[in-house]
């Protein structure tokens, strides 16, 4: 099979042929139909996040099809699965125990310490595999295992917010402000400065104002979403919330946030972080997808074009979500 491989930091990544791994108890081997690339690739590239295994195959929004299973598997050949970014959890840790798997510190994730889906084939714990809706092909499905799962933890950590702020227009916002529409809440959408085309694409899907980053908001903001791991973003987002308001910090790494004027935190505003997810997550989010319904944006990248698509990403190119498609 073909694999593209992150064998040191901060280098492209490298194609190879290696033997299709065999499930082992409790693990289900899958043929990919199709892999999102996501920011958090980006960081496993740059070094950005602790004990990075290399090498290390990227890739933790997975849609596949059951080519076998390990013992004590109950999945059937030919099943559609999706693989998120949690891979597995100690299961017994006070974290667990209290429905906060996501907090495990034992917790192992796909593309990161678990070899993920920039490949033909990926093993995974049965147990953190999620069945996906029909509605959605193999590549509009990927996008939603974590831009989508992410976007939608920290649009509950928002509360019953109506305006809400989203700095960074990319693969998870343009999932989220379909889903707080469906919700009926107002979206403000923050992009680079000068991109108007993130701007337009923004009020496309329903968002009620579209600027640059460094702007102020026609109105004050109930919460405020920060998907760019841009720590200047922080102080921005305070600054446009009224009291009581919420910024949620939705990325796994983020450049330092600058010293800020307590002005900015004080009348009981909040920051806080959302950290992974967890399978309760995935079951309601997907069961939500078909609902609203969710229309993904995707621009497909055969799989040995993974770099391509990295790149896009990096430089702001795509609108919604790249893909990886495995040749067949």
């Amino acid at each position: 099979m073909l694999a593209m491989v992150l064998n040191r930091p901060r280098h492209p990544l490298e194609p190879e042929q290696r033997e299709i791994p065999r499930p082992g108890p409790g693990e289900v081997l899958l043929r990919v139909r199709a892999c999102a690339v996501c920011r958090t690739d980006l960081h496993v590239i740059d070094d950005e996040l602790p004990a990075i295994r290399h090498p290390i195959v990227p890739g933790h929004e997975i849609v596949g099809e059951v080519a076998a299973c390990g013992d004590g598997v109950a999945f059937h050949t030919g099943e559609r699965l999706g693989v998120p970014w949690l891979g597995s959890t100690c299961g017994h840790c006070e974290f667990c125990r209290a429905g906060q798997e996501n907090l495990c510190d034992q917790a192992r994730f796909t593309g990161y310490q678990i070899d993920g889906g920039y490949a033909d084939y990926v093993v995974a714990d049965a147990r953190f595999c999620l069945r996906l809706p029909d509605a959605l092909d193999d590549a509009h499905a990927a996008p939603l295992l974590c831009a989508g799962l992410i976007g939608y933890r920290s649009l509950r950590m928002t509360g019953d917010a109506r305006r809400i702020g989203l700095y960074g227009f990319g693969a998870a916002a343009h999932i989220v402000a379909q889903v707080a529409r469906f919700q009926g809440r107002e979206c403000y959408a923050f992009v680079r400065a000068g991109d108007t085309a993130a701007a337009a694409f923004a009020i496309e899907l329903g968002c009620v104002w579209a600027g640059s980053s460094e702007e102020r908001p026609p109105v004050l903001l109930d919460a405020a979403i920060v998907f760019a791991p841009l720590g200047a973003l922080v102080p921005r987002a305070l600054a446009a919330l009224r009291k009581g308001g919420t910024v949620v910090c939705g990325g796994i790494h983020m450049s330092d946030i600058p010293t800020f004027p307590y002005s900015l935190l004080w009348g009981e505003r909040i920051v806080r972080s959302v950290a992974n997810l967890t399978r309760r997550d995935g079951q309601e989010f997907l069961a939500l997808a078909p609902q609203v319904p969710i229309r993904t944006h995707v621009t497909t990248f055969p799989l040995y074009a993974a770099n391509e698509a990295l790149e896009d990403l990096r430089a702001g190119r795509l609108s919604g979500a790249a893909v990886l498609l495995p040749e067949r």
